[in-house]
């Protein structure tokens, strides 16, 4: 008989114990986890916070009681691991409530401790009401913090997935928000120009956003007693609610009465290397395919491994709930003798931000030019469903892509509705190898509520794929900025678009229509750049150009995305 120990629970380690009894009625199976919950839906935290999840209860994914009635794993809570003896294959336990230490043996251990939230040593950051959120007593806290001292204002210090999601929390609760962000932009997985026009809906929804700001130091401002009132009960002072004051890296104060760290995880090695398993060169556990560490009876899953990267293949850290999941499985099967691989990470993952989502799947430009990876890019902004069917709003849509051979190298969405589903299927191209010329051949749904006849992801693939088949020369902002005495920017947009929505400066303006009859008026020693709303007629026009002779270039995304990438906040 096979006995089993994981360490901690959640999605990784809660999947392999769930796995593991499904595989073998006979293996002894013991989860130990040293906080109160083994099992909970930690990414739904903010949204009971906010009130949209209104009953705690219905966080509470699986209880030790529940374990073990449905799957026979003994679960032991408050139970942490101190030690491990790789050599005599034995684990120190502490019970958290009595102090009392106990020795387990296995013959296959399993390690999920997830990743803590960074918590910077600068001063004042242990002061009363400033929290991080990654479990239910944070939870707990936070939301005790908010009904006792009713704060007026509150800080996010971090523009990431849960820096995100606790600013719509905050103010759902009525609460006046400020986010801090060290950085230029929120969500890092996104680039610069996708990033803004979530910047556009934080600062449409009143939030105080502060990019390339950090903070220094966080100091309580002394409350002078309040006096009684008329009935001799003594009142909230009202300095009260708002009563730490935050120094940023710019020299400016904050008051604030509540802080809310989102600065992001680290992964939690500290008993992995006590033990001296080998980490890797991100700082998490290394495992290969299977899930083993470098010893192989210990394996590792969730925010505290290392894997590989689904496009370079190299070693990354990707803290999110499905990967783990399914590494937890994986890792079941290979502990009872199975040969299951982990099948390299995408990070795909979106977040929700007001009325609204962003969300990416592989690499952003800006990990590619880091890597030195060749790429291009087109961006589309199609309506999520049909124009003339109700409520459509635009996706706008970034494909990433190697120029050379049309490999998929990743994607990235923002809207309202259906933003989800074409990163989901852009991901699963690229899992299954596709390239872009095949997105226009992708037979997707269509009825006028719900798409296109030509759907946000074949639109896409169609302008990449005219893109490397040398139909259509594109160029980008970056080219606009840069424009040279031998070139000429030519606006084919409707004259009322330039009053209402704006024009790049020095752009003649020749509408689409009236382009044909007006070919004379264009310099043909010159390379003309197109920009139209969104890059639809600027590739009609471009067509029409190189049919006569003229050497051009579209604006990919036309003005749409070139404000995107020009915007400051």
């Amino acid at each position: 008989m096979t006995k089993i120990i994981i360490i901690g629970g959640v999605a990784g380690g809660a999947s392999a114990a769930a796995r593991a009894r499904r595989l073998s009625e006979d293996a002894e199976i013991l989860m130990l986890e040293r906080g109160e919950f083994i099992s909970f839906a930690n990414c739904g935290l903010p949204y009971h916070i906010s009130g949209d999840i209104t009953q705690r209860e219905a966080l509470l994914l699986q209880t030790p009681q529940s374990f073990k009635s449905r799957f026979n794993v003994e679960v032991r809570v408050f139970s942490e691991v101190v030690a491990i003896d790789r050599q005599k294959k034995v684990i120190t336990v502490k019970n958290l409530l009595s102090g009392e230490e106990y020795q387990e043996s296995y013959d296959k251990l399993l390690l999920s401790p997830g990743a803590a939230p960074v918590r910077p040593p600068l001063p004042g950051i242990n002061c009363e009401n400033v929290f991080s959120l990654r479990n239910i007593p944070d939870m707990d806290r936070i939301l005790a913090a908010i009904m006792l001292n009713k704060p007026k204002h509150a800080t996010v210090v971090g523009g990431g997935f849960i820096g995100l999601e606790m600013v719509e929390a905050l103010h759902q609760q009525g609460i006046e928000v400020t986010l801090l962000e060290l950085s230029g932009q929120v969500m890092a997985p996104v680039d610069p120009e996708m990033a803004n026009f979530v910047h556009q809906v934080l600062v449409q929804n009143k939030t105080d956003l502060r990019l390339n700001t950090g903070l220094t130091a966080i100091t309580e401002i002394p409350v002078t007693p309040a006096e009684p009132d008329a009935t001799g009960d003594f009142a909230i002072h009202p300095d009260l609610p708002n009563h730490l004051e935050l120094t940023l890296n710019n020299g400016e104060k904050l008051v604030t009465g509540l802080v809310v760290l989102a600065i992001g995880v680290k992964p939690e090695t500290m008993l992995a290397s006590a033990a001296g398993l080998e980490l890797g060169a991100r700082g998490g556990i290394k495992v290969d395919e299977g899930m083993r560490t470098s010893d192989p009876d210990i394996y590792a899953v969730g925010d505290a491994v290392e894997t590989l990267d689904f496009v370079t293949e190299q070693p990354t850290l990707i803290p999110l709930a499905g990967p783990a999941n399914r590494q937890g499985r994986i890792a079941a099967d290979n502990m009872l003798g199975r040969d299951e691989k982990y099948q390299r990470t995408q990070g795909t993952a979106i977040c929700k931000v007001f009325d609204f989502a962003i969300a990416s799947t592989g690499h952003s430009e800006k990990s590619l030019k880091r890597l030195g990876r060749a790429y291009e890019k087109v961006y589309v902004h199609p309506g999520n469903h049909a124009g003339y069917y109700p409520g459509a709003f635009p996706v706008s849509f970034k494909l990433i892509f190697d120029p050379a051979t049309g490999q998929i190298l990743g994607g990235q969405a923002f809207g309202k509705e259906g933003v989800d589903k074409r990163i989901d299927v852009l991901a699963v191209a690229m899992r299954a190898g596709l390239k872009v010329q095949d997105l226009e051949h992708l037979e997707l749904t269509y009825a006028p509520p719900f798409g296109s006849a030509r759907d946000v992801i074949n639109q896409a693939g169609m302008v990449a794929t005219n893109v490397i088949k040398g139909d259509e020369r594109i160029c980008h902002t970056a080219d606009v900025l840069n424009i040279s005495a031998d070139q000429f920017l030519l606006d084919v947009r409707n004259p009322p678009e330039l009053t209402n929505i704006g024009a790049i400066p020095g752009a003649v303006n020749i509408p689409v229509d009236q382009l044909r009859n007006r070919l004379a008026e264009l310099p043909k020693d010159k390379e003309i750049l197109i920009t139209c709303q969104v890059g639809l007629r600027g590739h009609v026009a471009y067509c029409l150009l190189a049919n006569n002779g003229f050497k051009a270039r579209n604006l990919s995304g036309g003005f749409k995305t070139f404000q995107m990438a020009t915007k400051k906040f």
